[in-house]
């Protein structure tokens, strides 16, 4: 599964973020990540998965992940 990508991304969107200045206190900056997670699961919240099939064939194989991916069928 490439997660690399995905990762980096995320990275970057909270240093764009967290550069914009100082924080009063650690739970202003808590505050600020949180609502960029937010912006980013609607952004990427219905995109389709790359490869999925290949993924789903990969998690179907092992038998502890085999029923909790079964309600992710496309």
């Amino acid at each position: 599964m490439y997660t690399t990508n995905a990762v980096e991304s995320v990275n970057s969107s909270f240093r764009k973020v967290t550069k914009k200045g100082a924080f009063p206190n650690e739970n202003a900056l808590l505050k600020l990540l949180y609502l960029r997670i937010t912006e980013l699961y609607k952004k990427w919240n219905n995109r389709p998965i790359s490869n999925w099939a290949l993924v789903r064939n990969q998690l179907d194989m092992d038998e502890n992940l085999k029923e909790r991916v079964k309600k992710y069928q496309y």
